[in-house]
């Protein structure tokens, strides 16, 4: 078999690969003669099938396998004698496929886009700022008046007093569609807060200024993506009857409300909080310290980047910041979109960045545990309360989602790795500072 190159440009490599038609039929002939022995057919005993009626009979079938594995071994082969990796799944094309006969040579040719070689580099030299942020008595008291209102019960307003956004009303009432009643909608004695959007668009607003004991007209319409479909776009009238209005009562801080948040005491609810915090403002730290570390590598690293991927990840950056600016549009019937010079730009840093760090963790054996990942799932399952098994079932099918989990723990992992070698400096800054610089990169 011959393999021949036709292109060495760049990342770009192309081959021939021709496979004589005595090649193909040695294989065919080694395939039959292997299968032979354990080969059964009627009118013939186990192993005694002639080689010339299996030939006939499955003759070109098996001629189809000997073709592609004498092909994926050669390529197979290539990959381990030259280094290369493609940068996505190589192209094959059989030439004259269609006028392709039996008797004839196969001629196939190949083409793909190499990984790049990535350099090495000093991380000693970069230069990287840590914000520490101490965790005050004043940030400790905001987070206990938090929780407070977090913990807050209600009460009742003077009389004739009109609700405001916040308060909680008690409420009767009843729907209808063109006059008609509906299931679900109605309800006595409904505790609702306004403005926890825990009704339909439009209907708390409705019942902001009113007074206990009024009769309320609220007229809204169902979303159009309502879960019902029965009722998605369909307008309706809900006549309610205010019972009562309470405002909003924050808990006391005390050690009865620390105890409500799992904490023996308020002195353990404090540290508890102290902790949270420091947690926080350290992620917040390492977020600004990883954007930094990025921009560095962008910098400072040079490379020939795949065009294919390139193009794949500015198209997918394009489609995400155009539904960015048209946030109505959820699904994907739009205008084709082209990429654009900011999405071409964003999509030259990401491939760079992630060959790097994809190629710093190989040498260096940095891998993502399947305990490490499983807990990420747990972590993302508690966005979906009441239906974790449901989240786990489609997430174990989902080879894309299962990668969409892992890839950041591991780019984590690598930027951790980068950063205990790089130059680290200090800088103590306030809470305020912090957050300053967080809204700055966003």
């Amino acid at each position: 078999m011959q393999f021949n190159e036709t292109l060495n440009k760049g990342l770009k490599r192309a081959y021939n690969i021709m496979l004589t038609a005595n090649e193909l039929e040695e294989g065919v002939q080694n395939k039959l003669l292997e299968a032979q022995p354990t080969f059964e057919m009627k009118g013939f005993r186990k192993g005694k099938v002639p080689l010339s009626l299996l030939k006939k009979q499955f003759g070109e079938r098996v001629m189809g396998e000997v073709m592609q594995e004498t092909i994926d071994n050669a390529v197979k082969e290539h990959f381990e004698a030259t280094g290369d990796r493609p940068a996505q799944q190589p192209a094959m094309e059989m030439k004259d496929g269609e006028k392709w006969k039996k008797g004839d040579d196969v001629e196939v040719s190949i083409s793909y886009e190499k990984l790049p070689d990535i350099p090495e580099v000093d991380f000693k030299k970069i230069k990287l700022k840590k914000l520490v942020v101490k965790v005050d008595d004043k940030a400790v008291k905001e987070g206990l008046e938090n929780l407070s209102k977090n913990a807050q019960t209600f009460s009742d307003r003077k009389k004739g007093s009109k609700s405001k956004n916040g308060d909680q009303l008690n409420i009767n009432f009843i729907g209808r569609i063109d006059g008609e009643a509906f299931d679900g909608g109605s309800g006595e004695d409904y505790p609702l807060v306004l403005g926890s959007n825990s009704f339909i668009p439009g209907f708390e607003e409705q019942l902001i200024g009113k007074k206990s004991g009024e009769k309320v007209t609220v007229n809204v319409s169902f979303p159009s993506d309502y879960n019902s479909k029965n009722l998605a776009g369909k307008k309706a009238v809900f006549e309610c009857e205010i019972n009562a209005v309470k405002e909003p009562v924050a808990a006391k801080i005390d050690d009865e409300m620390a105890k409500q948040f799992g904490s023996e005491d308020l002195k353990g609810l404090k540290e508890q909080l102290r902790e949270r915090l420091g947690s926080e403002y350290a992620a917040a730290a390492r977020q600004l310290t990883k954007r930094e570390l990025m921009d560095a590598l962008d910098k400072n690293v040079k490379i020939d980047l795949p065009e294919a991927l390139v193009e794949a990840e500015s198209s997918q950056i394009a489609h995400q910041l155009w539904h960015d600016k048209n946030p109505d549009k959820k699904d994907h019937d739009h205008p084709d979109i082209k990429t654009t010079p900011e999405a071409k730009k964003l999509g030259k840093r990401r491939v760079k960045l992630g060959l790097f760090l994809s190629e710093l963790g190989r040498k260096n054996d940095i891998t993502v545990s399947d305990q490490e990942i499983q807990q990420a799932m747990f972590e993302e399952a508690r966005k979906y309360p009441g239906q974790e098994k449901e989240f786990f079932d489609f997430v174990q099918k989902n080879d894309e989602v299962q990668q969409q989990i892992r890839a950041p723990l591991f780019e984590d992992k690598v930027v951790d790795f980068i950063i205990e070698l790089a130059t680290i400096s200090e800088k103590k800054v306030s809470k305020d500072d912090l957050q300053k610089a967080l809204e700055k990169d966003d």
